[in-house]
């Protein structure tokens, strides 16, 4: 085969990186993807020197926090003082849900077809004396617009994981700029097959986690909140490691960190670090620019093969909002039952509300997409 050149398909170039596409399809990328190589080292790495050293390479530790919030910063377009290392999107969403001055009669812009993560906190605002004015994914902009005015915050996911609706991000933006309203996106969906730019897109904060597209492991996240708006945001934890300074163990000074960092409050999950940092760093390398023009060309094989064999396929008809999340169904067919036939074939999807969903990543190779398609019944 020789080695790769700049004309080597993407998912060549980078197929060593994936052993998991020795023994299946991995189609499932919108529920909890496999380790990419180097976040699976970089994990495996500290687990022996932890083994064998115990905390004596601590300063490394420290470096991998900063590590990933540097590459976390250079994947939204933000800086390392706007992130915060969280354990899941569901913090991240927590955090700035419950961390704002809310006030009666303030008005929060949510969406009916979010992920739970994404829609309880918002709701339980409404004890608060928060007012919600609901919207669907699919309404158009006129009424986002309409909806933001003197509204406080707009919170929606930048993918939605079921119909795999991607939104126009700084549409959205310029609509929360011009209104003075907080725009607050969800990007587990997104982040690591669609750039993200929180400066051009006016994103106030972002959460997301590192299972899925981010190709890390689980129970480490990111939140990125706007410089300007952390000191309106007060932290829902508080644990030693909020202060500044949190190094000083006899210091009772509850002055927060100067940074995000004052949403950490306590031990951070160092192995998720060390890989989180591994998997995002993969992905600056390979280009997000690129990972999205490939996960979008899988998406559609996968899309038109399966109307072909008569399949129903729930998503925009509009080839702008597309992701990499493809749900298809036929009335006849039990969805569980067709996940777990193509998964006796190695084939693995995830069934989701009467849908079998389905999503690729770059690395799987068209090959792959063709056999899932003869495989569907």
């Amino acid at each position: 085969m020789g080695y790769p050149t700049a004309m080597t398909p993407i998912w060549q170039r980078y197929a060593d990186e994936f052993p998991v596409t020795r023994q299946l399809v991995y189609l499932n990328h919108a529920a909890v993807a496999p380790l990419v190589r180097p976040a699976a080292e970089a994990m495996m790495r500290l687990t022996g020197e932890a083994c064998e050293w115990g905390s004596y390479y601590y300063s490394g530790w420290l470096a991998a926090y900063d590590g990933l919030r540097q590459a976390a910063a250079r994947l939204v377009g933000a800086s390392g003082d706007e992130i915060a290392i969280v354990k899941n999107t569901s913090e991240g969403i927590a955090t700035v849900a419950n961390g704002l001055d809310w006030r009666t009669g303030d008005v929060a812009v949510v969406f009916r077809e979010e992920f739970p993560a994404n829609y309880f906190p918002w709701v339980r605002l409404e004890r608060r004396g928060v007012r919600l004015r609901w919207l669907s994914i699919y309404d158009p902009l006129e009424a986002v617009d309409e909806a933001c005015r003197g509204a406080r915050l707009l919170a929606v996911s930048h993918v939605n994981y079921l119909s795999g609706h991607r939104i126009d991000l700084e549409a959205y933006g310029e609509i929360c700029r011009r209104r003075g309203c907080l725009f607050f996106l969800d990007a587990i969906q997104g982040l690591g097959a669609f750039p993200v730019d929180v400066r051009r897109a006016g994103i106030d904060a972002l959460a997301a986690d590192g299972h899925k597209w981010l190709l890390g492991p689980e129970g480490c996240g990111i939140l990125y909140i706007r410089r300007e708006l952390q000191d309106a945001i007060e932290p829902v934890e508080f644990g030693w490691t909020n202060v500044a300074n949190y190094a000083d163990y006899g210091s009772r000074d509850m002055t927060l960190r100067p940074d995000a960092g004052r949403y950490e409050c306590g031990t951070l999950n160092t192995i998720g670090c060390f890989g989180l940092r591994a998997a995002i760093e993969f992905l600056l390398e390979v280009s997000i620019e690129a990972i999205a023009a490939a996960v979008l060309a899988l998406a559609e094989r996968l899309r038109e093969g399966a109307q072909r064999k008569g399949y129903e396929v729930l998503g925009p008809a509009d080839g702008a909002h597309r992701s990499g999340i493809v749900s298809i169904r036929k009335p006849e067919l039990d969805s569980r039952a067709v996940v777990q036939a193509l998964r006796e074939q190695g084939i693995i999807a995830s069934p989701r509300q009467g849908w079998i969903r389905l999503s690729p990543h770059f690395y799987i190779a068209p090959e792959a997409i063709e056999r899932t398609l003869e495989a569907l019944p």
